[in-house]
């Protein structure tokens, strides 16, 4: 899914640091087990916007086994919450240990169901809402997600070049939402947007 040259994303992780043991385990678990984590590459990027931004209130869409919520947590100012989703009960049941072994279960509300619902049933405004649920359902992402995000607030998603399958003609469910989506976060006058060609493609719009 990387979109930059494989030798390029080759020396890019060996420049990276060490991650600390935790985040390690997760990277060998999602390989093992082909899980969708967006990488060390990209969770250094998002921990940084997170920092920048002095975010206390951060609602992650699509968290698999919160490998991306944990850059999160870690970066987030002290009294934040940052709100898991994920549909599947084993992967937050699994993220919930993680969490704990990584220190961060206090920042952290874990909410199991359909993202999309579960932002519609929690109030309030937001920092930072990042983006990464089924790609047919990014459109109504869209639609939900900017007007709950403060102004100068963040909103992030990751798998917008679809392996580059967004500069071809569209053939399915997934890349005609992506296309929809990069197209209506360009377009919208609320949001100031930039796609880095990172991994598989990262969205990162400014709230104006």
């Amino acid at each position: 899914m990387d979109i930059t040259d494989p030798a390029v994303n080759r020396y890019l992780q060996e420049l990276l640091p060490a991650r600390d043991p935790v985040l390690e385990e997760m990277e060998a678990l999602a390989l093992a087990r082909r899980i969708p984590i967006i990488g060390p590459v990209l969770g250094r990027i998002l921990h940084q916007l997170v920092r920048l931004t002095g975010a206390k209130r951060v609602f992650e869409m699509g968290s698999a086994i919160g490998y991306s919520t944990i850059w999160i947590a870690r970066a987030v100012r002290p009294g934040a919450i940052v709100y898991y989703t994920d549909s599947d009960p084993a992967n937050a049941e699994q993220a919930k240990q993680f969490f704990r072994r990584a220190g961060v279960q206090d920042k952290i509300r874990i909410l199991q169901g359909d993202a999309l619902e579960l932002l519609d049933q929690t109030p309030g405004i937001f920092d930072i809402i990042f983006n990464d649920v089924d790609k047919q359902d990014y459109p109504q992402v869209f639609h939900k997600a900017v007007p709950r995000i403060r102004s100068g607030g963040l909103f992030l998603a990751d798998n917008v070049l679809w392996s580059g399958r967004v500069t071809e003609p569209p053939g399915d469910d997934a890349t005609r939402g992506i296309a929809e989506f990069n197209r209506l976060i360009y377009s919208s006058p609320d949001l100031f947007t930039t796609i880095l060609p990172v991994r598989d493609g990262f969205a990162v719009c400014e709230k104006r």
